[in-house]
């Protein structure tokens, strides 16, 4: 994902900036951001619901699927109640095979990023990025604000969280500008570039706001 020397520049970037601020600014690029088991679920039961009843609806008849198994049609009425069992334990079939040719379909990783919905990936990634934000915070004292950007890459999304006190003084321009770094430079294919410059911009209102008061401010972190 990213090389030592990406790891060098970002740590250098994060140290650059708190040694002039009493804040903390943090960076975590995640891989990704869930393994999203339920999506090749949802996407199995979705076609295996769905898909034999709009075939019908299509035209296809049920008594082709006893006629496939018998070879012929049962016409006599003491067989009908045969006949329909037999279509019902087929139509179960049918529904079995189709949801687990579907789910281990999308249960491989490209399809699976392929087809969850972008809400889903919206929600998930901020969701940790909000964990890995309070969980970032819990050492710091009330005058020692912080910063998180994360990064996940395998959904292509960026958050920025600020502390209330830093976000309330700076606004929403810095974290949208920060973010947008980092998106425009992983379509570049150089996401550090971004990451260093999102640091930059999200780090000048810490520096502002929240100017170095002790000799020696502590190292950033870089995780991935």
């Amino acid at each position: 994902m990213l090389s030592a020397d990406d790891h060098k520049r970002i740590d250098a970037a994060i140290h650059a900036v708190e040694q002039r601020t009493s804040g903390d600014i943090y960076c975590i690029v995640a891989h990704e951001a869930s393994n999203y088991r339920e999506v090749p679920l949802a996407w199995g039961m979705t076609i295996a619901l769905l898909l034999l009843p709009l075939a019908f609806v299509a035209g296809v008849s049920p008594v082709a699927l006893t006629e496939t198994v018998e070879g012929w049609r049962i016409a006599q009425a003491a067989f009908q109640s045969h006949e329909l069992v037999l279509a019902l334990s087929l139509y179960t079939l049918a529904q079995a095979l189709l949801f687990a040719a579907t789910t281990l379909t999308v249960s491989v990783p490209a399809i699976r990023r392929l087809v969850t919905p972008h809400f889903l990936k919206r929600h998930r990634v901020l969701n940790l990025a909000r964990q890995h934000f309070v969980s970032t915070g819990l050492h710091l004292g009330p005058n020692m604000p912080h910063v998180l950007i994360f990064l996940a890459v395998m959904e292509r999304r960026v958050e920025v969280l600020a502390d209330a006190g830093v976000h309330r003084m700076a606004g929403e321009m810095p974290w949208n500008e920060a973010s947008a770094a980092i998106a425009t430079a992983m379509r570049g294919g150089d996401p550090t570039s971004g990451i260093v410059r999102a640091i930059e911009i999200a780090g000048a209102p810490l520096i502002e706001h929240f100017p170095a008061t002790r000799p020696e401010q502590a190292q950033g972190m870089a995780e991935i």
